[in-house]
């Protein structure tokens, strides 16, 4: 029954997260690591990096999510290719390095700054106006550069794909939106292989992990978004063409308050 129920946490969690994928830009991270972590905490799998485990297993979900979805926009045309071109190494760059300031950190501290960055973020989706502009064209290859390193640097660091960053600030510089949404799992991408295979490499320390965990992933959890999301994601594409998605982003928005919130919670009271 303990298996079941963590199967089933996950699939919906994965669910969610395959929707919001393709509608929104993101990878779904930001559900999937509360998730993870509810689901292992509650079957009492307590290991000393147990946030740097959900966090690891949400980045190896997020290659699939984001390749799928890349796909789907770009079959529509609303894909930015040279802007992948052109910050690509700089993401994975920062998504490496990423990787590394978590595993240096404690469990209840990477709890913290995942619920920070994700507060930050739901305040930013539910009061940001799309009106808002730093210019009308897109910074050169240095400023772009810098930016593509702090959002893989703070995406592997969260677990997520990125897009809570990339669509925010594309649209800042006046990509129009489905064009944002289509290029940031192109980005997601970028960050999620290169941090997936750091996270493989390392925590192979680590006692008392889930079982089939290698390095800091576990791979049933991984295995089993993926297949969920495969029938979602493409859903939640078909979703940001037709219908406009405010009232999802607003719905969005409260989720991610609620759970980022709860994490910072646990991770400064315990």
């Amino acid at each position: 029954m303990e298996l079941v129920t963590l199967a089933l946490i996950i699939a919906a969690a994965g669910a969610v997260s395959g929707v919001i994928s393709g509608l929104l830009g993101v990878g779904g991270g930001i559900i999937l690591v509360p998730a993870f972590f509810h689901a292992f905490h509650v079957l009492g799998y307590e290991p000393a990096q147990l946030m740097q485990i959900c966090v690891a297993t949400s980045t190896g979900t997020i290659i699939f999510t984001s390749l799928r979805s890349v796909t789907a926009h770009a079959r529509r045309g609303a894909v930015d290719r040279r802007l992948i071109r052109d910050w690509g190494p700089f993401i994975a760059a920062g998504a490496v390095l990423g990787v590394f300031a978590a595993a240096a950190l404690r469990s209840q501290q990477l709890q913290v700054v995942f619920g920070m960055i994700g507060v930050t973020l739901g305040l930013y989706m539910l009061l940001g106006r799309r009106s808002w502009r730093l210019s009308d064209r897109l910074p050169g290859r240095g400023l772009g550069g810098l930016y593509g390193a702090v959002i893989g640097f703070f995406s592997a660091l969260m677990g997520i794909g990125g897009g809570s960053f990339t669509v925010p600030l594309l649209s800042a510089y006046s990509v129009p939106p489905h064009r944002a949404v289509g290029t940031s799992p192109g980005f997601g991408l970028l960050i999620s292989v290169p941090a997936f295979l750091t996270f493989l490499a390392t925590g192979w320390n680590i006692a008392d992990k889930p079982p089939l965990t290698i390095g800091y992933v576990n791979l049933p959890s991984v295995v089993l978004i993926t297949l969920v999301t495969l029938l979602t994601v493409p859903l939640g594409v078909r979703l940001a063409h037709r219908l406009s998605p405010e009232r999802l982003r607003l719905v969005f928005a409260l989720t991610i308050l609620i759970l980022a919130g709860n994490m910072l919670r646990k991770g400064i009271w315990g």
